[in-house]
């Protein structure tokens, strides 16, 4: 069996980092995807896919990555329900992010940390 999936589309919105209760990083965006044909109006269409990023690469996106960055994922799709405050059962498709690459180039207002220098430790 196999469960791949490869996108290339801009995130929708800036990331948010949170923190699961073990404080593990996760982030979840949304990447419009341009559909690679025209509609009835000769207009492109796009999908709207939810992707759940984890760990250092959650960190990192939130970090150098803003609303409208290009990105390339692979990853796995997954489904998967829960009961809403309502008591509706609400069904999710997403994927989950194994590697993401940034393929815009640097935000302007994204700083990055200074390097830490090093230094040596001697034994007498």
């Amino acid at each position: 069996m196999i469960n791949q999936v490869t996108l290339v589309g801009r995130l929708t919105r800036d990331p948010e980092l949170r923190k699961t209760t073990e404080g593990t990083a996760v982030t979840q965006v949304t990447l419009a995807v341009n559909r690679p044909f025209r509609n009835h109006n000769g207009e492109f269409e796009t999908d709207f896919v939810q992707c759940t990023i984890w760990r250092k690469a959650a960190e990192n996106t939130c970090q150098y990555c803003r609303k409208g960055a290009v990105v390339g994922i692979t990853g796995r799709l997954q489904s998967r329900n829960y009961d809403n405050k309502e008591g509706k059962r609400v069904y999710v498709t997403e994927v989950v992010v194994e590697t993401i690459r940034f393929l815009s180039a640097k935000p302007h207002d994204v700083v990055p940390e200074p390097k830490k220098e090093e230094t040596a430790v001697g034994i007498s």
